[in-house]
């Protein structure tokens, strides 16, 4: 039986333990089985994981012999996991996705789920292992890459220094040597990395990537009080504004996703139901930052 009090054991144990925290505040029921076959360890070992459970978190659950199962209490509250229902909701849409096993998960059922959304090709490990080490080593690669501006697909040489996500899509922020500034790569439209010699410009010299805005945002004025105050209650809005702080590179998506990019009166109010305030204050900060960014690159490139 494992020593709670021997550190090579408390992180097994903990985990055990958040376990039945997790199955308690989720399923609302947790037994010795279940923790026996998602760890692999003796009914033995899992009553005294239940044992140690009840000490630290006294009147959680009780013992129901209909169910042969602890069940949440009235008075539950969770002692070693959060109220995250982000993470709960992402992992139902990872399992429906073929992105993880059930069996990867703490889950015991699952509610019937749908997801609809246009699915896109895997990104292949050894490209994306590829941008990683580039990343942790500060070095170049050479890509091929099919871009929607350029005229014909051509090989780029780039410096990935961080990756993002938005919408659905997986890309690399990276200096791109043929350009001499920085750029975003959409991860899924890389077919082919190569390493390469050379030391790029440092990613400090990435003002839109290290320096942030607050982005005003506000319920379309034309939609009527009602639909007002349901888009704001959505986005937790205070006194109808949201202020999110975002990298200036990033801001372009967020204003593409949404909308707020478009003028005023160019859509209906259903479907351009935020609009950002400060729109010309973003504009001026990321053109402002992005040329002192391209100085600063010069200067260090005649260094």
């Amino acid at each position: 039986m494992e020593n709670p009090d021997d550190p090579a054991q408390k992180w097994p144990l903990r985990k055990r333990l958040e376990f039945i925290d997790f199955r308690l505040f989720w399923n609302g029921r947790v037994n010795r089985g279940d923790i026996g076959e998602t760890f692999d360890i003796s009914v033995q070992q899992a009553s005294s994981d239940i044992g140690h459970y009840e000490r630290i978190a006294p009147g959680n659950m009780v013992y129901d012999r209909g169910q042969k199962s602890y069940v949440r209490t009235a008075d539950y509250r969770p002692a070693l996991i959060e109220r995250s229902s982000q993470r709960f909701l992402l992992q139902l849409v990872a399992i429906d996705r073929g992105w993880m096993n059930k069996d990867e998960t703490w889950f015991d059922e699952l509610p019937p789920i749908d997801v609809t959304t246009l699915k896109r090709r895997p990104i292949s490990t050894l490209i994306l292992l590829e941008v990683l080490n580039a990343i942790r080593d500060h070095t170049q690669i050479k890509i091929g890459y099919h871009s929607l501006t350029a005229t014909a697909d051509a090989a780029r040489v780039i410096a990935p220094h961080a990756l993002f996500y938005n919408s659905g899509r997986w890309y690399t922020r990276a200096y791109s040597a043929d350009h001499q500034n920085f750029r975003d790569y959409n991860l899924n439209r890389i077919d082919m990395v190569e390493k390469i010699a050379g030391t790029p410009p440092s990613s400090d010299l990435d003002y839109e990537w290290v320096h942030t805005i607050d982005l005003a945002i506000s319920p379309n004025p034309e939609l009527p009080p009602v639909q007002q105050r349901g888009v704001a209650a959505e986005f937790g809005m205070t006194d109808n504004t949201l202020l999110l702080p975002i990298r200036l590179s990033m801001a372009f998506y967020i204003m593409s996703e949404h909308n707020l990019d478009v003028a005023a009166g160019k859509l209906s109010p259903a479907k351009q139901q935020l609009v950002l305030l400060n729109r010309a204050d973003v504009d001026q900060a990321r053109q402002s930052f992005r040329q002192l960014s391209e100085q600063a690159i010069q200067r260090a490139l005649r260094k």
